[in-house]
Parts: C-alpha cells; structure tokens; sequence
C-alpha cells in the first residue's frame, strides 16, 4: 500500500488505533518456520475457501449477506470454531450441514464462537456458512469507506474496502490475521443498476435482475489470499483494458475500473505496461498470470494492492509500479507478522526506485535515492522493525516502514552486487516455502546466505533491528609524491546506540578532468585507515556519488606534510629491497611503512646491506629474507 498522500473522504475523526486489538499488544519471539497468530482464534484449522455472497449499494454505507468458510480441522476435539468479525455486527444465523445451529455468541469484540453438534475429526474438510449484516466500523485506513466520485449526474457514490491491516473483520467473517492463506476465493457482490463491482480474480459472470433493478457480480480468484487482500469495490464504472505483451502472441490484461468522468487515466495506465515487462524480467513471471491485473478507482489519495486488482486514487507511475510491486512484494510472499511489514512496503517501495532507474518513473533515479536519505537521515532515530504493532501509525510509518525500509532494499543490493541481487531476490520469491505463502525476515536472511554464501546476519542488525544510520567523519591526504591517497573514515551512530555499521564506503576523486570512484570496505570498528593509489592527482573527493548509503557524512582534505608513507612491494624485476623498481613508490626510507603482500616474489635484503621502514606488514604467504650481515631497522 502507498499511504504517503492519502486523503479520507470520511466525517468524524480519523482513527489510527484499533480498540482492543486482542493480543496485539505482546510482543513475539520469531522462530523460522513458526507463524505469529494474532487472530485471537482457536481452535486450529486451516481455510481452503471462502465464499462471500453480498449485497452492497454505494448510497448506504452497510453490508449484508453470508460468507460460506471451507476449513480443515487441525486440532483434535473439534467440536467448535471460531471466526473473526466485529461485535457490532448482527449475524442473523449459523449454517452447518445444512442445519441452523444455535449457542453462536461474541466472546469478545473481534471473536465470533460457533459451537458445532459434532466433533470433526483432524485434517477433515468441512464448511459454515455465516449470515450477517450491518455498518462495519471504520477504522484503520477506511476499512469500509463510500465517497462520492466528483462526476456530474446521478449513481455517482463509490464504496470500497481496504482492510490493511486488521481491518477485514470489520466487515466479514473470516480468519484475520497473517498464519493462513484461503487456497481460493469466491466474491459474489449484489448491487443496483448501474453500479459494477471489481474484485479479485476474474469476472465469471454477472446478472441483472429486473425485478429489483440490480445486478449480481461474481467474480473467482484460484490463488491463495490472505484475508486482508480480499476486496471488492462498486460504482458507475466505465472500463478498458490495457495489454502487455509478455511473449510472442502471449499478453497480461490490466483491466481498468475507472469513473465515467477521469478523462486523464487512459492516457496514464497504458505507462504500467513498460513497467509490467521489466518487473517480469526483474523478479520472474507475473504471480496471477492465469487471471489478470487491474486498478479500481476510489475515493483516497494513494492505493492498496489488492491481488489481481489495485484500489487506486490517482494514477501516476510511482504508485501504480509500487502496487504493482506489492503483487509480487507483499501478495505472492507476505510478511508473517505486521512487525516484518518492510518486507511488503521496503521491496515494493524499491520497484518505485527501480523504475526510476529504467527511466520509467515520475523523477530520475538519483532524485529518487537522495529524497529517500534526506527523509530518513532528517531525524536520528527509529527502527524499521515495528517493535509495537497496536498504531497503525507505526506499522504504516512513511519515513522508516517505506522510505528507510526501501533503502535497506537498496543497500543490500549495493553489498551483494546486480547479479546476486537479483538471483537472490528471484530465490526469495519462488521459495518452496515462501512463494505464495508467509516470510518473516529470518526467512530472507537463509535464502541470501543459500545463494550468495554470506551471512548477513549483522547488515540486518545493525540496519533493520537497530535504530538510526552511520554519520561519517572523512578525511583524505595526497601523498603528491606516489599519487596515493590516505583516507580515514570514522563513524559514530546517529542514536548513540554503539552500533558499528559494516559498510562499502565510495567515495569519488576528480582532479577535474579525472574521476575514480574507490569503495573502501570498512568491515571492523577498528578498520578506519586506508591508502589507494590513483593514476592522477586529485583535488577534490565527494562521499558516496551514487548515493547507495543511507547516511551523512563530512569530508575534509588535509595536508600530507611528513605521515608515514605506504610502500607496496612489487618485486617487478628482481628481489632486491634495494631496488627502487621493485616498489611502487621508491625504496622504504625510515618514514615508510612497507607492506609485503600475498602472490609476490619473495623480497630480500641482499648480503651486507641495510633495510629500514618505519613498519613492516609481511603477508602470510609472502617472504621476505634477510641474508647473512644483512640488516633490517624497523622504527616501530
């Protein structure tokens, strides 16, 4: 979901928190492999289906209808089940087997308990039909919203949901939380003429009935969903679809619901197209690519990926890639706990990056990147892990769930490379255990260490689980004499929390006609100094010119004055120290510190001569020989 402009179109005060979110306010251990229930559900079972019979009109903000649950029992002693729906709500009767069931009651706010006049036994597939209505209470982002569309005439109301993050119990019965995913959906939404409803999946049929002057929209989706993504939206809707071309004679249908008045939107979403194809080509096939892809128009500022169809209040290129991104970012692979959002709106924030950085989005790529540090570097603190899952606020928070969240993406991407970015990506997404399913972050960590071989353990507690950013303190020297430069980069940590970040540091050197751009790998507190020899004399140095760092820093130039040289041995034409050949700046003197690297000739201080250097650093596997009356005076 992108929420950094969105405007609701509601009466009263906008509300950010939930009223006794039950158990939402624990704080979680995560184990891989293991889901956080926040349902408040019990006992256990798994959903295979749900179908949702509804009737809706945009005029009346109300729902009423029956939501039928396949589920298989997972618990022994099943003699009862529990579904999530607000205690606002009248439910007019229970179904089992064909049978009304009695003894159905609200335990709390959130918790429907429906005894059962038998005991199911485990991995039993069985189903309840719920028959209900009411005015769902709005809450969240509007999790049940009508507005009016702005166009002239009559039948111009616009309804639609959003249920990120807690909200689909506000209007449906279900399981609402982020530990199970129905296999499949039916969504049959009643409304009048002319009203046309969007959803999920495909449109299967839909029938006007000229009796009441409506008509019944049923749309199916054949992929599994977690309850909040489940969505329908309903107005006066006058579509079109756009193709993407995905191979020869192949095509994507992006179908688009819009408002009969919004002139401006068929000329805007024919640009998702050349979106559509790189993010294929970027993160692998399209994951609804035996359904569709659509936008719905309603009444806010931003968007929400509902799969197979985004809820849209504008149309602009950054917000219809990033919910595009969400359909792989967030829909195939979603995070198991609202505390691991990022992995939904970092990555998906990131495709908006990406499409700068094809030249497809609204503003450059090196704009976008500074935007996104001068937001996140602009206050000291904060963790992009959501310790405290009850605000919305928090979970939703632009600078550190989207815009930091983003640049973790980024940075990662900037330690592992292109190459092993992206197969590491593509790896994460068709993961046999992920790939239409939940992750955690633990899960993304094992699958960068299957296919890269590192640990990246540290990068994502020192950037995901800590607080704040590294703010440098660089200085630089010019040994004019060797064309070497001598670099100190120090760091301390924006909320003082000790943290060390183990970073590739750029920084750029131009004597203005010459640039070279060096990455110094600062991977240990005590890692600060460095030298690197230039084919030129620089005049100038500039931190991190491409911008891969989320951080601040300072850079200064100093005068060399009379530091201890380095001096590289070589031995490019003999063995002999005393050979000035053999160096890459002359002869150690006194002042020198000398270093002796891997996969060199041996170097030796030939008979009755004399070797001096401030320091010595011999590799391991390098040698250096001292003959017999020769001599070797080391300052230090």
């Amino acid at each position: 979901m992108n929420r950094n402009c969105m405007i609701w179109l509601m009466t009263g005060m906008f509300i950010l928190l939930f009223e006794n979110i039950l158990m939402a306010d624990k704080m979680y251990d995560y184990t891989p492999g293991v889901s956080i229930a926040l349902t408040g559900i019990e006992p256990h079972y798994d959903v295979k289906y749900y179908r949702l019979n509804l009737n809706a009109d945009p005029a009346i903000r109300y729902i009423s209808g029956a939501v039928t649950t396949y589920f298989q029992v997972k618990d022994a002693d099943f003699d009862y089940i529990q579904l999530n729906l607000r205690n606002n709500m009248t439910v007019d009767s229970v179904k089992y087997a064909g049978n009304l069931l009695s003894g159905y009651s609200f335990i709390n706010s959130n918790t429907l308990n429906i005894p059962l006049p038998v005991t199911i036994p485990i991995d039993q597939l069985d189903s309840i039909t719920v028959y209900y209505k009411g005015v769902p209470i709005q809450d969240g982002y509007g999790t049940f919203s009508t507005a009016s569309t702005g166009c002239s005439g009559s039948n111009t109301r616009v309804m639609w949901t959003l249920s990120e993050p807690y909200g689909a119990k506000n209007w449906w019965p279900c399981k609402d939380g982020l530990t199970d995913k129905a296999d499949s959906i039916d969504i049959i939404v009643t409304c009048p003429v002319p009203y046309r409803v969007g959803a999920n999946g495909l449109l299967i049929d839909s029938t006007t009935h000229t009796g009441n002057n409506t008509t019944t929209y049923h749309w199916k989706h054949k992929y599994p969903i977690p309850a909040y993504l489940v969505a329908f939206a309903v107005a006066n809707y006058t579509s079109y679809v756009n193709k993407v071309p995905v191979s020869p004679g192949d095509t994507i249908e992006v179908l688009n619901y819009i408002y009969p008045c919004n002139t401006s939107a068929p000329n805007q979403t024919p640009n998702i197209i050349p979106i559509f194809q790189y993010f294929i080509d970027a993160f692998g096939d399209y994951p609804y690519a035996n359904e569709k892809y659509g936008h719905a128009q309603c009444g806010f500022g931003g968007g929400m990926e509902h799969s197979t169809m985004s809820f849209m209040g504008s149309f602009g290129k950054s917000l219809m890639g990033h919910e595009l991104g969400h359909q792989w970012f967030g829909n195939k692979v979603t995070c198991g706990s609202w505390q691991d959002i990022w992995l939904n709106e970092g990555f998906a924030g990131y495709t908006e990056g990406l499409i700068c950085e094809q030249g497809l989005g609204d503003q450059s790529w090196l704009n976008w990147k500074s935007n996104r540090i001068t937001n996140v570097t602009n206050n000291n603190y904060g963790s992009t892990y959501v310790y405290d899952t009850t605000s919305v606020s928090n979970i939703f928070n632009s600078r550190l769930t989207y815009n930091k969240g983003s640049l973790i993406v980024h940075m990662l991407r900037w330690e592992l490379g292109d190459s092993l970015f992206f197969l590491t990506i593509q790896n994460y997404l068709n993961h046999p255990d992920l790939a239409y399913g939940f992750a955690r972050t633990p899960d993304l960590i094992n699958v960068i260490q299957s296919t890269t071989g590192r640990d990246m353990n540290e990068f994502f507690d020192d950037w995901l689980y800590g607080q704040g950013w590294p703010n440098y303190n660089i200085s630089w020297s010019l040994d004019p004499l060797c064309d070497k430069v001598y670099v100190t980069i120090n760091q301390t940590h924006s909320a003082n929390q000790g943290t060390f970040f183990e970073m590739s540091v750029p920084i750029a050197f131009s004597d203005g006609t010459n640039t070279d751009t060096i990455i110094f790998k600062q991977d240990a507190p005590g890692k600060i100094d460095f030298v690197q020899e230039l084919s030129f004399s620089p005049t100038s140095a500039t931190f991190d010119p491409e911008k891969w760092l989320c951080a601040k820093a300072t850079i200064s130039n100093t005068p060399f004055n009379n530091r201890p040289r380095q001096i590289v041995w070589n031995g490019s034409v003999n063995n002999d120290w005393h050979n000035a050949a053999n160096w890459d700046c002359g002869v150690p003197t006194l002042q020198d510190e000398v270093w002796i690297p891997e996969g060199t000739p041996t170097c030796k201080i030939l008979k009755g001569n004399t070797g001096e250097c401030h320091k010595i650093n011999v590799a391991t596997t390098a040698n250096l020989i001292i003959e017999d009356t020769a001599t070797l005076t080391v300052e230090e």
